[in-house]
């Protein structure tokens, strides 16, 4: 079960199942979480809590996700993307926007010391009206939906069913994330199911143009800078043409990625390290798009209630030795954490990331986005 091919280093590739008590087969392993055989859904815990610890990524196969909603969602992106950038403005990311709305290439700066980010994106979440409750009472993340009204509702309608997809599917993530922790299945669910945040990013990464005298390392051009991503989960739907390259906090080395078909690349953030007390890590990654084909990305960010107040879980108080000595790895105080908020643990991080890209381009607007 596990890594193909042998490639330790990689994120393991890793069956699921959304149906519980059901066993199914594919050509590489069996499906374990949900599996009645005790064999099997420990082996597969193991192996996911390997992942959590060692890498902070895995992928995901069998998730319950159709073929056809996954192609629905690229179809709309293309979509969006193709429109004229002046037509894409009318539904600019900004302050007063609620962490909604389209930004532009080089509006935001991931990796210090490289060149602002090379991508455009939208960022769409639950879709709340302005006399919502949560809405009224300013709760982070919470807003109405923009977008260029020619794509129409059809267009938002395919959006939002896939966001409530993904919702459910990263909810069944936690449940799995806390059984490999070896705490109760339901831990997480009063932050996963009580009015989680969470937000669908559609991104587009034109091809960056590779000089003779370039290589990865000496230019600066990232299609996404090197980061850790700030919330809770990371559900990534990549298309075939590849670049995300994941670091070995080792060897400083980063990896590619391989797309592996309608799977998801799940990759944990620095909400759910500082959680769990670096019991389960949340890993440097970045895009390159050295290809000179358009690369399309489909991520989900899910960071739960945006009121729950984060402490260490009970049990996990012994911060392990290895989240100390990684040589590429976070650096992590050596005092204990205190309790924070998830707002405002997530709203500093956003605010630093774009407040970096307009530094580097003070010409251009500010657009702080200040959600996942």
């Amino acid at each position: 079960m596990g890594s193909l091919g042998g490639q330790s280093k990689l994120p393991p590739i890793l069956d699921f199942s959304v149906l519980r008590g059901r066993r199914l087969t594919t050509t590489t392993t069996t499906v374990a979480f949900r599996s009645k055989d005790a064999a099997l859904r420990t082996e597969f815990l193991q192996e996911l809590g390997q992942a959590c610890r060692d890498k902070g990524f895995f992928q995901l196969t069998n998730h319950g996700v159709s073929a056809e909603l996954q192609q629905s969602i690229f179809a709309a992106a293309k979509e969006l993307f193709d429109l004229p950038l002046e037509e894409k403005l009318q539904a600019r990311l900004t302050p007063s926007t609620k962490g909604r709305g389209y930004e532009t290439i080089g509006d935001q700066m991931l990796e210090p010391g490289a060149a602002p980010d090379t991508k455009e994106a939208i960022y769409l979440g639950e879709d709340l009206p302005a006399d919502h409750p949560r809405v009224l009472q300013g709760e982070y993340g919470c807003g109405s939906n923009i977008y260029p009204r020619s794509l129409g509702p059809r267009w938002h309608e395919t959006c939002m069913e896939y966001f409530y997809a993904m919702t459910a599917l990263a909810q069944e993530v936690m449940r799995a994330l806390a059984c490999a922790l070896d705490i109760p299945e339901d831990y997480f669910d009063r932050f996963t199911e009580s009015a989680p945040t969470a937000t669908l990013r559609l991104v587009h990464y034109p091809p960056t143009p590779r000089t003779v005298s370039d290589n990865e390392e000496n230019n600066k051009a990232r299609g996404c800078g090197a980061h850790r991503d700030f919330g809770c989960v990371t559900l990534l739907l990549q298309d075939q043409v590849g670049g995300l390259q994941v670091q070995d906090e080792e060897t400083g080395e980063f990896l590619a990625v391989d797309p592996c078909p309608g799977a998801y690349v799940v990759n944990l953030g620095n909400l759910m390290a500082r959680w769990t007390n670096h019991h389960y890590t949340s890993n440097t990654h970045r895009v390159m798009n050295f290809s000179p084909a358009d690369r399309y990305s489909i991520p989900f960010f899910f960071s739960g209630n945006a009121t729950y107040t984060l402490e260490t879980i009970p049990g996990l108080e012994q911060r392990p030795p290895s989240a100390l000595t990684r040589k590429f790895g976070p650096v992590i105080p050596p005092e204990p954490y205190g309790p924070v908020s998830v707002t405002d643990f997530l709203r500093d991080q956003f605010v630093q990331s774009y407040k970096r890209a307009s530094d580097y381009r003070p010409e251009s607007p500010k657009t702080v986005n200040a959600t996942t």
